[in-house]
């Protein structure tokens, strides 16, 4: 078992920037890729990102690719994305998700999920 639980989220002007954290308990951390999804009213969830055990490779959708980062720590059990040059279209929930295996953009590939961190982007 692996539990997630999202920080960092909240209102910011366009143009700006937040960084989210996800922080894991349970499972051996760097046993697990990492996604961030998130889901904005009315719309589905969609793939941000997601980055593989050791960090060493990322995949990032194209609507945030330049804008969005990836990375981890895994002696502190973290991961983190680093949202900049933030847009209105980018307000959702944001989730993290552990995958035991692979690294994957489907979220139905990922075995475990946090509750989500909501994120405003105001124009």
């Amino acid at each position: 078992q692996v539990q997630l639980v999202e920080s960092g989220g909240g209102l910011v002007q366009a143009g700006g920037s937040l960084r989210l954290s996800c922080a894991a308990s349970g499972r051996t951390f760097n046993d697990n890729a990492m996604g961030w999804f998130r889901q904005a009213p009315g719309k589905e969830r969609e793939f941000v990102g997601c980055i593989s055990r050791s960090g060493g490779r990322t995949i990032y959708a194209e609507s945030v690719k330049d804008r969005f980062t990836i990375f981890r720590d895994n002696a502190k059990n973290t991961v983190y994305l680093q949202m900049n040059s933030l847009r209105p279209e980018d307000t959702a929930v944001y989730y993290c998700a552990a995958a035991t295996y692979g690294l994957w953009t489907s979220g139905s590939r990922y075995d475990y999920w946090g509750q989500g961190t909501q994120v405003t982007v105001s124009s």
